[in-house]
């Protein structure tokens, strides 16, 4: 006769990835004290020895994440544009409606109202308040636009299942391309201010950009 058996024993968790997780961690202090660095000096001149203070890792793990200051700066800046594709995702999901267009999804993701301030104080951070940026914080600020494209795609995939996924990616592109194109033509005309005629001026824009563009499978 067989021995009864006890209660089986647990299966063992799967390890954690404790060296994944401290990377994470410590790439998010340095991005979170990037980020309270441009905030407070509205600029990016720190070192890079000032950063690592700031985040309190050591100046080679900076470098073990990102290959240089215009690189953090870029994800920090595109990480700004990013949180306002996910407040509209959040409020998305918890809207009890069915997803509009994605072409009104993006207009409205895109709205003055949004992006207006965000871009104001990149513009601030990244160009230094002048009014002809340089060459190194276009490119800043168009790599970030790069990140929000990034995001702002997943986001509308996910919203429109039923929509061809490559048909979405190429409708953002084309949308945000137009971002990118008009908003230093918007600068130069409001000095990159946040004001409701601003705000009426960017919506202006967003809507020829619009009226270019048609929805996938129209």
């Amino acid at each position: 006769m067989a021995a009864p058996t006890g209660p089986a024993e647990p299966t063992p968790a799967a390890p954690v990835d404790r060296r994944a997780a401290l990377k994470a961690k410590s790439r998010k202090a340095i991005l979170d004290a990037a980020a309270d660095l441009m905030r407070e000096r509205r600029g990016t001149g720190f070192s890079v020895d000032e950063l690592a203070a700031a985040a309190d890792v050591s100046r080679r793990t900076v470098f073990n994440h990102f290959a240089t200051l215009a690189d953090v700066a870029t994800e920090v800046a595109g990480q700004m544009l990013v949180e306002v594709v996910d407040r509209m995702s959040e409020q998305a999901a918890s809207a009890e409606r069915e997803p509009e267009t994605v072409l009104a999804d993006l207009v409205a993701t895109a709205s003055g109202d949004h992006l207006v301030p965000v871009v104001v104080e990149l513009f601030e951070i990244l160009g230094g308040g002048t009014a002809q940026p340089g060459d190194r914080e276009a490119l800043l600020m168009q790599r970030a636009f790069n990140l929000f494209t990034e995001r702002m795609t997943a986001a509308m995939t996910r919203r429109h299942p039923g929509t061809d996924p490559l048909a979405v990616g190429l409708l953002v592109a084309a949308f945000c391309g137009g971002l990118i194109g008009f908003v230093h033509r918007w600068i130069e005309e409001t000095g990159a201010a946040d004001t409701p005629a601003s705000r009426r001026a960017w919506d202006g824009l967003v809507a020829r950009v619009t009226g270019v563009l048609r929805e996938p499978g129209t």
